[in-house]
């Protein structure tokens, strides 16, 4: 591939989980035992918005225990090194592809350390626990909520993404189930564009099929090793 190419990193929860980040799916996820409609929808904040806020809220507290992992590491030495258009957009919540040293990212779903204004849409870092009915301090409304994309609601930047994936000359699919949309789409519409399509994961995923070629195993171990060769070559 050319230093000058384009590329499109898409991660989802297999990237973090090897930092000890629960996923959403599977035996000991997020969702175990837990109704999705009861703490990530709209109706669930309206309903019962102290079940929903202390959810995120020891979410965030959690990000403290954690740290980046050999995959987020290597995604921020190519966003360093690459010298053409490159953009990780992340499926994942946490700040840890930050915290490794990632800058061209696009948090997809929203950010546990983000607060959204429900009343005038203003984004603010927040670190602290969000009670329910917190002011805006840019409104004044008490409207604050956190800044996650619930189940229904519209993925930010879907615009710059679409975009990108078009300019594309690589999409790179790493540790996503392949089942949420619209990420699961993005590999069709980087191939409709032209682009080659590499999926990096511990499993097969739903959209497995789409892909040029698919490479199995720890995100640890593959994306460094991906990155090592890019970089080489």
């Amino acid at each position: 591939m050319s230093a000058s190419g384009s590329i499109v990193i898409l991660t989802g929860a297999g990237v973090s989980a090897e930092s000890g980040i629960a996923t959403f799916r599977g035996p000991g996820g997020l969702w175990e035992g837990q109704r999705v409609e009861d703490v990530c929808t709209p109706e669930a904040l309206a309903r019962d918005p102290a079940l929903v806020h202390r959810f995120y809220d020891l979410r965030r507290a959690a990000l403290d225990t954690v740290a980046p992992n050999a995959a987020h590491e290597a995604l921020a030495r190519l966003d360093a090194a690459w010298p053409g258009e490159l953009l990780i957009v992340t499926q994942n919540v946490d700040d840890l592809h930050e915290r490794a040293g990632a800058r061209r990212l696009l948090h997809m779903h929203g950010e546990l350390r983000s607060a959204l204004c429900a009343a005038c849409g203003t984004r603010r870092p927040w670190r602290d626990p969000l009670p329910p009915a917190t002011r805006c301090p840019t409104c004044g409304a008490a409207a604050l909520r956190p800044d996650i994309v619930f189940f229904g609601e519209m993925p930010y930047a879907m615009e710059r993404i679409e975009a990108a994936l078009a300019r594309a000359d690589l999409f790179v699919s790493i540790g996503t189930s392949g089942a949420v949309y619209p990420a699961a789409g993005f590999v069709r519409g980087a191939a409709a564009s032209g682009a080659a399509t590499l999926e990096l994961n511990l499993e097969r995923s739903s959209g497995s099929a789409w892909f040029d070629e698919t490479r199995l195993g720890p995100a640890g171990a593959l994306v460094p090793a991906w990155v090592d060769s890019l970089l080489a070559a």
